[in-house]
């Protein structure tokens, strides 16, 4: 019965917003330490209107509870704060705005999504059977007879509902924009001489760095005019920077050689117990594997030592120590090659059945394609294929270990019966069980609350400015490094589980110093040394990069003034440089062999006739001139091929780009790094 736990459990509930004609779907988990402690700010502006923390708190909440999600790890986290974000877009800018386009989804719409006439991805998550991969009809009336008499149930088939109108919302929006574009039949021939044509020729040009600086004026009254007119290239979101130092926690010598006697000492132990699976249990360190493996498994002095029965260490290994004794061993196949039959567990009965018809020759693949209920294998009579014994734990390990080819087993486990037939078995061999423990090299507790109180004392004296900051590093000889943090980042590039002192900065005012963070296995203390929350980032700070872009502008006008001559040989000598040769040169390439990387050049090639020297070309490196000797044209790409793909790539960009057009029109704020 498709059941509101069903739902949760199997096939899942679904997060929709559709975006560029897809689902958004994440059911993942939630961090539990947000509270919410009464007051309710605001954590983001939608299209004008304030989110609140109870808002988009809600929004979390009802994720987690659709999903019954627990708290998993940060990209997790992350993935499902966005989710919970284009959620509150959707309602906040997608359903007013087809409110009043009057694009809306009528109750026999909705039925014919539920019914899977006019199939809904939300309905089909919902509802879709896990084994055939079809839409179940059936599954859904089931449902709603519980959810007579189960409020939550009602609930989340409410909230099905909801989802699956935006779904066919946005699919009609997009259906719109897709109407609305057409390729005209310029466009087309176009694009048929740029498949089609192959450019060669020759060029000359003269390098940017060919003229010196210092023979090219750069006033600031240019590079003001040239920020001015060219300012949505320095449009930026809004970003805090801060300055924090990172007090490493390393083991000292005293910590190593510590750590040595104790491994030695428990070594010891370990070699001589006799009791080895206890005494490993016993230890935290301890593991005991769960499959068998041959010696070829094994490194080489591991399997000298462990072959020989004898104990492997305790050696120092990749930053850890590490001891390893046999615990089990057998004589079996390296490799088998297994079918099965899946049963459910319930179904003990028909698996003994089974297995008595089997062990009397029935046909094992014929069996298992009529009643495996693992359908990946069973339409291929049950074919697992060839595997290495290492590849079997527990139980399955057990009941393999002494079959021969030609075997069926019969091996009951979690929620399943499975019927085993070995037709391959390799030649027997020695396979061993480890039991292992190992201890990482890591800093003693009394080395960690030194380095703390090293960070702690830092912090005092950091306190009150940002040379107090630099000047505090400098004492405690630590090096401070500078993070910029972008309105809606999580997390800090290059610094590990840093999501506290994220949150921190977001909510600090210029020149604070944090508290002590635990970073890894390190401790970060950071200062705010900015917060900019202009629309674009000003002169002073992109007056560098401006000034490079000036300085290229009137080099290029300083080389086009040398330029000289009717003929490419004359522009060549006049620029003091040499004619070569380019070809290969089509619409759809970004390199010209001579010049390299240049975009214009190629797109002036492809633009131009035969036998005639071009104009300059303004190129990203250095001013160009060419000739165009042959065109080499090819039918690779026909007109109507053409008309097609034009045609397919702008609707899927037009769609693509409506929904990115929209929400920037939204101007949306996103100030939920203080509290998530």
């Amino acid at each position: 019965m498709a059941s509101l736990n069903t739902l949760r459990t199997k096939f899942g509930i679904v997060l929709s917003i559709v975006i560029a004609g897809a689902l958004l779907a994440f059911i993942l988990s939630l961090k539990t330490e947000m509270g919410f402690s009464g007051n309710d700010p605001r954590v983001g502006v939608i299209d004008g209107e304030k989110i609140n923390y109870s808002e988009y708190y809600d929004q979390y909440e009802q994720i987690k509870a659709q999903s019954g999600a627990q708290e998993s790890d940060e990209q997790q986290s992350a993935m499902l704060a966005n989710a919970a974000w284009q959620a509150l877009i959707g309602k906040h800018v997608l359903t007013p705005g087809f409110a009043k386009m009057g694009l809306r989804v009528t109750e026999p719409e909705r039925l014919s999504m539920v019914s899977g006439q006019h199939p809904s991805q939300v309905f089909y998550n919902a509802f879709a059977d896990p084994r055939t991969g079809e839409y179940n009809v059936a599954a859904v009336g089931q449902f709603l007879t519980e959810a007579e008499s189960n409020p939550q149930a009602q609930q989340a088939w409410a909230q099905l509902n909801e989802q699956a109108r935006m779904e066919r919302q946005v699919a009609k929006y997009l259906g719109l924009v897709k109407g609305g574009v057409y390729v005209n039949s310029l466009e087309v021939a176009n694009g048929v001489k740029a498949a089609n044509n192959t450019y060669s020729g020759k060029w000359a040009g003269k390098k940017y760095s060919a003229v010196p600086d210092s023979l090219i004026q750069v006033k600031s009254g240019d590079i003001k005019a040239y920020y001015n007119s060219h300012k949505d290239m320095f449009k930026q979101l809004p970003s805090r920077t801060i300055s924090y130092v990172v007090f490493e926690v390393a083991p000292t010598d005293d910590d190593m050689l510590a750590l040595e006697k104790s491994v030695a000492e428990v070594g010891a132990q370990f070699a001589a117990t006799e009791e080895l699976k206890s005494f490993v249990r016993a230890n935290r360190n301890g593991k005991i594997a769960d499959t068998y493996v041959s010696a070829a498994q094994l490194s080489d002095d591991e399997a000298k030592a462990l072959m020989a029965g004898q104990t492997y260490g305790p050696v120092l290994k990749n930053n850890e120590w590490t001891m390893a004794r046999v615990l089990d061993s057998k004589m079996v196949p390296d490799s088998l090659g297994i079918r099965h039959i899946v049963l459910p567990y319930t179904q003990e009965a028909l698996a003994d059945s089974l297995l008595t018809v089997l062990k009397g020759g029935a046909d094992f693949r014929q069996l298992a394609a009529q009643y495996s209920v693992y359908d990946a294998t069973a339409a291929n009579g049950g074919e697992v294929g060839v595997m290495p014994f290492s590849a079997f734990t527990g139980e399955f390990a057990a009941a393999l270990s002494n079959a021969k080819q030609g075997d069926v087993v019969k091996v009951a486990s979690g929620d399943a019966v499975q019927l085993m037939q070995v037709y391959r078995a390799d030649k027997p061999s020695k396979h061993v069980q480890v039991a292992t423990i190992t201890y990482p090299v890591e800093a003693s507790a009394a080395t960690r609350r030194d380095i703390h109180n090293q960070a702690g004392t830092f912090s005092v004296n950091a306190k009150g400015s940002i040379e107090a900051f630099n000047d505090a590093a400098s004492g405690a000889a630590v090096t401070p490094r500078v993070a910029s943090i972008t309105q809606g980042e999580r997390t800090i590039r290059g610094l590990e589980d840093s999501r506290e002192v994220t949150r921190w900065a977001y909510g600090a005012k210029e020149g604070d110093v944090s508290e002590i963070f635990t970073v890894g296995d390190d401790y970060v203390i950071a200062t705010l040394t900015d917060i900019d929350d202009n629309e674009y980032a000003p002169l002073e700070q992109v007056a560098a990069q401006v000034r490079a872009q000036v300085l290229r502008d009137k080099k290029y006008d300083y080389i086009v003034r040398e330029l000289a001559g009717t003929t490419l040989d004359e522009q060549a000598a006049s620029l003091g440089s040499e004619v070569a040769d380019f070809d290969g040169v089509t619409f759809s390439s970004f390199y010209v062999n001579g010049p390299g990387v240049e975009p214009r050049l190629v797109g002036a090639i492809a633009s131009s006739g035969k036998g005639a020297v071009s104009a300059p070309v303004k190129g990203m490196s250095g001013v160009y001139v060419f000739e165009v000797d042959d065109i080499q044209t090819s039918d690779k790409q026909t007109e109507e091929g053409e008309r097609v793909r034009a045609q397919a790539m702008a609707e899927s960009m037009a769609q693509q780009f409506s929904v990115q057009a929209i929400q920037q029109m939204a101007k949306i704020q996103d100030l939920r790094g203080k509290y998530f």
